[in-house]
C-alpha cells in the first residue's frame, strides 16, 4: 500500500467485497510513502502494517541496476522488484504473518485455468495502463496468491470511485517509473560504478569522438552524444569489449531479431516448439508479431517487421492475445 489511488482504491474494493483487509507498506528507498499510506489506511479504518526491505531492495534491485549499467546494457528495475521483493519479499514477509492472499493496484489480471492446473497472466482491461508487461517474471506461486482488484477496471474509473467518496486522493499523481530515481539516472549512477571515456565511433570504425563513460548512454540515444556535424546520429551498440560508443543513421537502429535469456514462461511450463506471438521490447512499445522459438535454454525473437531500438538488457515480453506467454531478458 503506497497511498496513491490505485492501491488505496484495491483496497477499498476488497473491504466492501467483504475481505479483512490489512495495509501492508514496504520502505524499499524513501520512507516517505509509509506516511502517505499510513494516512490511506486511517481513512480506510484498516490496520496498517510497514515493513523495512531496504536491505533486500538494495541488494536485488539497486546492485542489479548498476551492476547492468555497467556491462554496456540498459536494466528493467521495475521487473526485477516486482519478481524479487513486491512478490518476493513482501509476500512471504505476508504469508509468514497468515494472510491469506497479497492485494495491489496493478492494472493486470490473473486467471486459473482449470483444465491445465495453472495461474494465467492477463493484460489488463485499460491498455493505457497495462503493467502486465512488468509482471512476466512471476511465478505459479506467486500469481497464486495474488488478487489484482483493478484489472477490470480503467484509471478513470478509480479515480472516479475515489472521486464519489470525496476522497483526496482520487488526485494524486500517477507514480514515477523509477521510485528510487527523483531526476536523471546518470546522477544516480556517479561514484556507484567503474567508467572510462572511450571512443566514438561510426559502424565503419571511424573515430568520431570520445565519451564519457559507457554506461551514460543508451540505444537510440540521440540527444547528448556531443557530435556535431554529420547530421543526425544515433547510438546503435554500446561495445564493452573495447569500452566504444558506436553511433550511426537511423536506419542501423532497425532490426528483425533477438536473442533472449532468462526466460520466464506463464502460459506454458516449456516450450518445445515455434509459436507465433506478439512482442514486447519495451514497456511504451506496440505489440508487434514475431516468431518464438526455442534454442536451448534461450529463445529467439524474430519479427514480421523490423524493430526500432532493440536493447541488450531490456524486458521483452511475449503475448498470446491478452494473455502473458512469458518473457526474457534481451541478450
Amino acid at each position: 500500500m503506497s497511498g496513491g489511488v490505485d492501491s488505496f482504491v484495491a483496497a477499498l474494493l476488497l473491504k466492501e467485497q467483504g475481505y479483512e483487509v490489512t495495509g501492508l507498506t514496504m520502505i524499499n528507498w524513501s520512507s516517505e510513502v509509509a506516511v502517505q499510506a499510513a494516512s490511506a489506511a486511517a481513512v480506510l479504518n484498516i490496520p496498517h502494517i510497514i515493513v523495512d526491505l531496504h536491505e533486500q531492495f538494495r541488494e536485488k534491485v539497486i546492485d542489479y541496476f548498476v551492476a547492468v549499467y555497467e556491462q554496456g546494457s540498459t536494466p528493467n528495475p521495475c521487473v526485477v522488484c516486482n519478481r524479487f521483493i513486491k512478490f518476493g519479499s513482501l509476500l512471504d514477509y505476508a504469508l509468514d504473518l497468515g494472510f491469506d492472499m497479497v492485494a495491489t493496484g496493478h492494472y493486470a489480471r490473473i486467471e486459473y485455468d482449470d483444465t491445465r492446473k495453472r495461474y494465467l497472466l492477463k493484460k489488463g482491461k485499460d491498455l493505457s495502463k497495462d503493467q502486465s508487461y512488468f509482471l512476466y517474471g512471476l511465478n505459479q506461486k506467486q500469481l497464486s496468491y495474488t488478487l489484482f482488484p483493478l484489472g477490470e477496471l480503467t484509471k478513470q474509473e478509480v479515480r472516479s470511485m475515489a472521486r464519489e467518496r470525496n476522497l483526496e486522493v482520487a488526485e494524486s499523481k500517477d507514480s514515477q517509473e523509477i521510485c528510487f530515481i527523483t531526476g536523471d539516472y546518470r546522477d544516480f549512477l556517479q561514484g556507484k560504478l567503474q567508467f572510462k571515456p572511450g571512443q566514438v565511433v561510426d559502424l565503419q570504425g571511424n573515430i568520431l569522438g570520445e565519451h564519457r563513460g559507457l554506461p551514460f548512454y543508451t540505444v537510440g540515444q540521440r540527444k547528448g552524444l556531443g557530435i556535431s556535424g554529420r547530421g543526425p546520429l544515433y547510438v546503435v551498440a554500446l561495445d564493452s569489449e573495447n569500452n566504444r560508443l558506436v553511433l550511426d543513421k537511423l536506419e542501423h537502429l532497425y532490426e528483425t531479431s533477438l536473442t533472449a535469456v532468462n526466460n520466464n514462461l506463464i502460459y506454458y511450463e516449456k516450450l518445445d516448439y515455434p509459436l507465433k506471438v506478439e512482442a514486447r521490447i519495451r514497456y511504451r512499445a506496440p505489440n508487434t508479431p514475431a516468431l518464438l522459438t526455442p534454442q536451448g535454454d534461450k529463445l529467439l525473437l524474430e519479427f514480421d517487421n523490423p524493430q526500432r531500438a532493440i536493447t541488450p538488457g531490456q524486458s521483452v515480453v511475449y503475448y498470446l492475445g491478452d494473455y502473458v506467454l512469458g518473457g526474457g531478458t534481451i541478450q
